[in-house]
């Protein structure tokens, strides 16, 4: 197993790989669907649109408990807790994995939790290091393969949780982290969550990074670089030698960033030695968790043809990939638009998979 930056990792990636137990295969609903039950509302046409619009709409208010906890190379990680009226210690609780220079407001974790609440279950929001807007102590960020952060974040949980019945959603670059954590890990995976989820997931990265630096899916590389180029010339400003700040300055792709930031920091040899290690396409016939992957066949940054089928995952897996819905989008009538699709769709599956029985 690798340490605690994710960056090596003495086993093989699975060609085919039978799950851990069998109950969990008997558990996961709808095994054989694929296109999925999402409607784009016909006043938003097109994954640009579906991924860009949603940013705008107004988002819910939700009421967070923040609790730090240090990690064991001696840095911390921002933990937000959705408080519950009426919850005990056997509660269901869910956990989301932000996406990338995201984090517990982002308009999909609102939506959730907000949904969260109103069926009587907990949620918690933990922040990927540097993202829950306090520079971190280590010369350290995160990366899509990032599955030993998940397994300590998950240890934590379980610790602060003993009783609760656990579930997982991850979004974009946390569902890459989290589905790396769910194949690597099966049979703590099998022992420590229900079911997982796993939205808008780059499972791919070769497939995403070339797409997301192409045409006009620029304009999303700009946005993301818009953070993380000030944050790697902070943290190269603190940690002298860890980073070269004039390569930083210079960057105008993902492809450059995850080279001169990404794969020095966490012991990958380059980015394409990093988009192979880190993808978790490989990974989905070694997962044994009941795992709802929603993909929108027009995300912008996810090649429609570089989604899996059927034969590529396992029997625990659930694979929907509905023609719209965009990046991280699934938004629903009536206009302006609400976010209550996604929320509904991921918690009907685990209620399925017996999250709440």
């Amino acid at each position: 197993m690798s340490g605690s930056d994710g960056s090596r990792d003495s086993r093989q990636v699975p060609e085919a790989h039978a799950p851990g137990g069998q109950a969990s295969v008997a558990a996961a609903p709808a095994m054989s669907r694929v296109n999925g039950n999402y409607r784009a509302p016909a006043w938003l046409p097109g994954g640009h649109a579906q991924t860009i619009y949603p940013i705008f709409i107004p988002r819910a208010r939700v009421s967070y408990r923040r609790e730090r906890f240090d990690t064991p190379d001696g840095d911390f990680v921002d933990f937000d807790w959705l408080e519950v009226p009426g919850a005990t210690a056997r509660t269901p609780l869910v956990i989301l994995f932000h996406g990338l220079e995201s984090s517990s407001s982002a308009h999909y974790a609102l939506a959730l939790m907000q949904h969260l609440a109103a069926i009587g279950w907990r949620g918690v929001v933990p922040h990927f290091r540097g993202c829950s807007g306090e520079p971190n102590r280590r010369p350290r960020a995160y990366h899509s393969g990032d599955y030993t952060e998940v397994d300590w974040m998950l240890s934590r949980i379980r610790a602060q949780a003993p009783e609760a019945p656990l579930a997982a959603v991850g979004v974009s670059l946390g569902g890459s982290a989290l589905i790396n954590w769910l194949g690597r890990e099966e049979n703590r995976a099998h022992a420590l969550l229900r079911a997982a989820a796993a939205v808008s997931t780059p499972l791919d990265l070769t497939a995403a990074g070339m797409a997301i630096d192409q045409g006009f899916n620029r304009i999303y590389a700009r946005y993301f670089l818009q953070t993380l180029k000030p944050k790697a010339l902070a943290m190269a400003a603190r940690f002298p030698g860890t980073l070269d700040a004039q390569a930083i300055r210079r960057v105008d792709s993902m492809y450059r960033f995850d080279a001169t930031v990404t794969a020095p920091l966490h012991g990958f040899t380059g980015t394409d030695d990093y988009w192979s290690r880190a993808s978790s396409r490989p990974w989905l016939k070694a997962v044994a968790v009941p795992t709802l992957v929603l993909n929108a066949r027009n995300d912008p940054f996810i090649p429609a043809a570089s989604l899996p089928d059927r034969a590529q995952v396992s029997a625990a897996v659930t694979l929907e990939q509905p023609e719209a819905g965009g990046h991280a989008g699934f938004l629903a009538m009536p206009f302006p638009g609400r976010f209550g699709w996604l929320p509904q769709r991921v918690t009907a599956f685990f209620s399925a998979a017996g999250l709440a029985a």
